[in-house]
């Protein structure tokens, strides 16, 4: 692995698509699509208007895309968020700080991310009377986020509308 903590800042850093660092964090993501001719394109995520972030200490990254959604979705997609087990920050903090960035440059706008529950191990919540139940995306759902759907492939629709959106004013 070629990541090289930042030795200076904390908290979320903006890069570029196509960062290394980032990549080589990237590449243990399960959405991570493996081309079967071998090629690895500079750029990984995707077309439109995007915000690559990494943690200071490498420990996690996350991916803001504006796009036209090819299943309807408006707003502002989390195309990527991946964390490292060495990450000490909860998950939902990580989120909220990094919905922050993305609010600065995308006033306004609702947020949405897509969960593939048949390759997520999902996080066991207790629900009434001590039963033991499945929750895919749990990170998001403790961040405010809420379940919006599912789209055509499957995957669990969460979103965020601009007025739950956390504001770091």
């Amino acid at each position: 692995m070629s990541v090289q903590p930042f030795l200076i800042g904390d908290g979320w850093i903006e890069v570029l698509d196509g960062d290394e660092s980032v990549r080589s964090i990237f590449d243990q993501h399960y959405s991570r699509y493996v081309y079967a001719d071998g090629r690895r394109p500079k750029l990984f995520m995707g077309p439109g208007e995007k915000m690559v972030l990494m943690r200071a200490d490498a420990s996690a990254i996350f991916g803001w895309r504006k796009f036209k959604s090819g299943d309807g979705q408006q707003g502002i997609n989390c195309a990527i968020f991946h964390r490292q087990d060495l990450a000490e920050e909860a998950a939902s903090e990580l989120i909220a700080e990094a919905e922050d960035r993305a609010w600065q440059r995308w006033p306004g706008e609702r947020f949405y991310t897509y969960t593939d529950p048949r390759k997520v191990k999902p996080t066991m919540v207790k629900g009434p009377f001590g039963v033991l139940y499945p929750v895919w995306g749990y990170c998001f759902y403790r961040a405010g986020w809420s379940f919006a759907g599912v789209s055509k492939s499957g995957k669990i629709i969460q979103a965020k509308e601009p007025t739950q959106v956390a504001r770091g004013e």
